[in-house]
């Protein structure tokens, strides 16, 4: 399967930095979202087109490993690949500090369909979500 990634360059700001004078834990998770929002994007079938599916996409787990801080100011990537969408959705995570190319955080999502009308997790990826992937995957050379 071609690799289906996004990245977002991040530049923490004074207001994201705790009195340890490093990221506050809890902004990575806002990282995370910006970037899976851009995934979900370049796939066509972002929070929107979901909601109009009749699906909402809760995230069922989160798990992360801050490896290195991330310091005020410090240019980095933030990477998001979609690892598995047949049955759940299961994103990966790295930011990258972008002069050393040191990963300084690792980390995972996962998502589950969930039927709006009868509020049932779905143990299938609605075929309208599989359908954006496999046609942004044929856009896209391997």
């Amino acid at each position: 399967m071609t690799t289906l990634s996004a990245h977002l360059n991040i530049s923490p700001q004074f207001y994201d930095i705790d009195p340890m004078n490093v990221v506050w834990h809890g902004h990575y998770v806002r990282y995370f979202e910006d970037v899976r929002s851009i995934l979900l994007d370049k796939i066509g079938h972002n929070y929107i087109e979901m909601i109009a599916s009749g699906f909402a996409w809760p995230v069922v787990d989160m798990r992360l490993k801050y490896v290195k801080p991330l310091k005020l100011h410090q240019k980095s990537r933030v990477i998001a690949t979609l690892i598995e969408f047949k049955n759940r959705l299961k994103i990966d995570y790295q930011i990258i500090d972008l002069e050393t190319n040191n990963i300084l955080t690792k980390a995972s999502t996962i998502q589950v369909a969930v039927d709006m009308t009868t509020q049932e997790m779905c143990f299938e990826t609605p075929p309208v979500f599989q359908k954006a992937v496999q046609n942004y995957l044929k856009r896209v050379p391997s």
